[in-house]
């Protein structure tokens, strides 16, 4: 199967809970071995114990730990051999600042600074550690890949949502840089978002949302799978909307629903009709 991740050792973020945990799921039952990481070790044993075998290994990682996040690298490649992909979906939300953030917007000048500071820790420096740590030995192997979770273009620059959609712009342009650093070296880096508010519990249970029209945590498995896969080995710098993926659907017509560049080419471009936009070559 051209999706087949069968013994690909993975290192999935946020397994705890919502689409970490769905991701990581996915994959164990898919036959991959998954390290499912975790800043609350219950929440990832029970993410192992629901994906019923023995190849989900939960990790108590705070991914904003320089320490914990390379020792965890370093445990995989000394168990596994190998790292074959890091999925970087931990992550905080406007929840730590307000649990109605959706309906009494936060200004960003009522913001507390130290909170500011732990959610791009966790959404921007956690990522950033661990490629750092695990790009080496995927370089080495001269296979890899990188997926980080990012979000919609509008909810990074929507009102009420500083920090966690800045962080997440950033967490874009880096995976566009990131994929350029990489280039020829047969490690890949994407992204990949839901394509709308999911169904996790980063939209409180009170929040004035139809929890029905959310998306549901499952559908970035599909294209997940597909990225982690060595059917995905010239997809780099590129951003998949998992809630356009259809599991009916060939591969072909599943990336032309869903995908386009990481990050904003057009302006790289200087938005001119016609003009070449770097990042946007999916085959190189």
């Amino acid at each position: 199967m051209k999706d087949n991740v069968q013994g690909k050792v993975c290192l999935v973020t946020g397994a705890g809970a919502g689409l970490g945990k769905a991701m990581a799921i996915g994959l164990a039952k898919a036959g991959a071995q998954v390290i499912g990481g975790d800043v609350d070790e219950a929440a990832a044993a029970r993410s192992a114990a629901e994906a019923g075998g023995t190849n989900f290994l939960p990790l108590r990682l705070d991914v904003s730990d320089r320490a914990q996040d390379e020792a965890a690298i370093e445990r995989i490649v000394k168990e596994f051999g190998r790292i074959d992909a890091l999925v970087n979906c931990a992550g905080l939300n406007m929840v730590i600042f307000s649990k109605d953030f959706l309906t009494d917007l936060v200004r960003f000048w009522t913001v507390d600074p130290d909170k500011w500071q732990r959610l791009y820790d966790v959404n921007v420096r956690g990522p950033f550690l661990l490629a750092r740590a695990a790009a080496p030995h995927m370089i080495a192997q001269k296979q890899g890949r990188i997926v980080n979770v990012t979000t919609s273009y509008s909810t990074m620059m929507r009102e009420g949502n500083t920090p966690y959609g800045q962080a997440k712009a950033a967490m874009e342009a880096a995976s566009a840089c990131w994929a350029e650093d990489l280039a020829g070296t047969g490690v890949t880096c994407n992204v990949l978002i839901p394509g709308g508010a999911a169904d996790t519990a980063m939209i409180p249970t009170h929040a004035p949302v139809d929890r029905g029209k959310l998306v549901k945590p499952d559908a970035m498995i599909a294209p997940l799978k597909y990225l982690v896969s060595d059917a995905s080995s010239e997809v780099t710098g590129q951003r998949l909307v998992a809630r356009n993926w259809k599991e009916e659907a060939d591969v072909a017509e599943n990336l032309a629903a869903t995908m386009s560049p990481a990050a904003w080419p057009a302006l790289a471009a200087g938005a001119s009709p016609g003009a070449p936009v770097k990042g946007s070559v999916v085959n190189r």
